[in-house]
């Protein structure tokens, strides 16, 4: 079974057909750069772009970088203001006339490592932490999500703590991969004094990287894995959330 999931990330918005069997993507993924700035038609038009280039009919899910509830977008760190209090769901199902399922960004990301990738077979707590444009967070207790919970937004040492351990903050600053590993690692060390989990799965581009960063980082008691999926994981849980599952 094949249903089409796009990702709309702060640089990029990407999608693909995805074979639900497998949890991986059916064809090629297309990436269109994020418009900036990163307002609900702009976006939206790159929405239609990136599904028009696979000329695809029928459901599709979306994910935002940002809080979703029912279909509308609550908050917006890494893309325009206007997108608060956004119908998103009649936005963008009007501008690529299908049905569409809107969901956060790395709550999609943790359902697909959670079914296909490293969470496979975890009941305990499990955190994803998706590391991009901010830094993404999903939590599963015995399997279960608890959506929205947008952990990047943590205050850590006076700081928001997507602001300082973020993929983009390691390039804004030109960090080390040492130097980054250690704010990420100051990172996990709250998260985990917070909600004690049992695994830490790191996605996002940079999972792609992680033989770079992830040995580096000390004192986390829980174990740190780096995303199966990818960067690919937020269109596969996209796609499983139009699918129903």
């Amino acid at each position: 079974m094949e249903i089409f999931g796009v990702d709309i990330g702060g640089s990029g918005i990407k999608g693909a057909p995805v074979d639900l069997d497998r949890g991986d993507l059916a064809r090629e993924r297309h990436k269109v750069l994020t418009p900036q700035p990163a307002t609900p038609d702009r976006v939206a038009d790159c929405v239609a772009d990136v599904v028009g280039h696979f000329d695809w009919s029928g459901p599709i899910g979306i994910t935002f970088p940002g809080v979703v509830t029912d279909g509308t977008t609550r908050t917006a760190a890494n893309v325009d203001r206007g997108w608060i209090d956004t119908d998103a769901r009649a936005l963008l199902g009007d501008r690529v006339g299908q049905p569409v399922t809107i969901l956060n960004d790395a709550d999609a990301a943790g359902v697909a490592e959670m079914t296909f990738g490293a969470g496979r077979g975890r009941k305990g707590t499990v955190i994803m932490l998706t590391l991009g444009t901010g830094i993404g967070s999903a939590i599963f207790v015995a399997g279960r999500l608890v959506p929205n919970t947008e952990l990047g937004h943590l205050e850590l040492h006076g700081h928001e703590a997507e602001k300082r351990a973020s993929t983009k903050a390691r390039e804004d600053e030109d960090l080390s991969w040492q130097h980054w590993a250690h704010r990420v690692q100051k990172y996990l060390l709250h998260v985990e004094m917070l909600f004690s989990p049992e695994l830490f799965i790191i996605g996002g581009g940079v999972s792609r990287k992680a033989e770079k960063f992830l040995p580096l980082i000390e004192k986390v008691r829980a174990e740190i894995v780096p995303a199966e999926l990818q960067n690919n994981a937020g269109i596969v849980g996209a796609a499983m959330a139009a699918a129903g599952r």
